[in-house]
């Protein structure tokens, strides 16, 4: 018989300590560079929805190649948690060894890494794609991402300002007393249009089934970043958005083709594969251009991919010990 395999088990807090917006931006650049030089593998995701809740899970996953473990993610989004008191989003990883196969650890971060590691990935889509000097930053959405994508956002570029809208006025008023408390100026809309009108970029963060952005609020300049439609039925851009972009950039072609924004704009005939401008991966390995004139309108079609989950684990691991 073979020995006994111990595997570590790491809690929420000790993860928090160790994975700052800064350690998760550097991650997922890394994390993005592999994948645009080809050492990613990646399997399609399992999407569950709950019937007769708003409710679902996702199970992610990948290998990287160079990387001495890979990740299983499992995360839930229990869109009606709020009224209980409860977050909306949990979850937890499986962490293996890529040499045997073998466990080596359980991190219980109740959804943190997925959380984090989704606003670095925000972040290093807007550091190739939008301009060096913006001003405002307009959030659609108030909740526990609309708070990563703001910290992580600030790694790699200097603003002060945040316009927010929310399908909920009272969470936008707490989001804006918490970002307040961090050093922000920020101020409260009251529909969408406004955020679009004001803002340098723009993050859509709801889990909405209906477009929120309209192709008529964006401008030259802009910088888009969506990350709402992460399985089959969400929308937060009309497809005319993507049709209207100097680059439309995506996270993984395969996966914003089949529930992406992308899939809308695609069965919408407004645009094709060949309009797309990118990977991310691509561009932050060198082989494709991110943004090159101030002028240009880019948006980043972001669905949330496996090897991120992969390299968030093992940064968090490697820096536990």
């Amino acid at each position: 018989m073979g020995g006994s395999v111990q595997v570590r088990v790491i809690d929420e807090s000790t993860l928090r300590a160790a994975i700052t917006p800064a350690v998760a931006v550097r991650a997922m650049q890394e994390a993005f560079r592999a994948d645009g030089e080809g050492r990613t593998h990646v399997p399609p995701v399992i999407n569950l929805e709950v019937p007769g809740t708003r409710g679902e899970f996702h199970i992610k996953t990948a290998l990287i190649e160079g990387f001495p473990r890979m990740a299983v993610k499992v995360a839930s989004g229990f869109y009606d948690n709020a009224s209980r008191g409860l977050p909306s989003g949990s979850g937890l990883m499986a962490v293996f060894s890529a040499d045997t196969g073998l466990p080596e650890a359980l991190l219980l971060d109740n959804g943190f890494l997925t959380d984090i590691r989704t606003g670095a990935a925000g972040a290093v889509a807007a550091d190739v794609l939008a301009r060096r000097r913006i001003d405002c930053v307009g959030l659609l959405g108030s909740g526990v991402q609309a708070r990563h994508q703001v910290r992580c956002l600030r790694v790699v570029r200097e603003f002060a300002k945040i316009a927010v809208w929310s399908p909920n006025a009272a969470h936008a008023g707490i989001f804006a007393n918490d970002m307040r408390a961090e050093g922000f100026e920020v101020v409260v809309r009251s529909d969408p249009q406004a955020v679009c009108r004001e803002a340098d970029v723009i993050v859509t963060a709801t889990p909405s089934r209906a477009p929120l952005v309209r192709a008529d609020w964006l401008r030259p300049g802009q910088h888009l970043t969506a990350l709402g439609s992460d399985s089959p039925g969400k929308q937060e851009l009309e497809p005319e958005c993507l049709d209207a972009a100097d680059l439309v950039v995506v996270d993984r072609f395969a996966q914003c083709s089949a529930f992406g924004e992308l899939k809308h704009a695609i069965a919408a005939g407004l645009i094709t594969r060949h309009d797309v401008h990118a990977e991310l991966g691509q561009i932050v390995a060198g082989g494709k251009a991110g943004r090159t004139d101030d002028s240009q309108l880019t948006i980043a079609d972001l669905t949330g991919i496996g090897f991120q989950d992969t390299a968030i684990a093992s940064a968090a691991l490697d820096l536990i010990g």
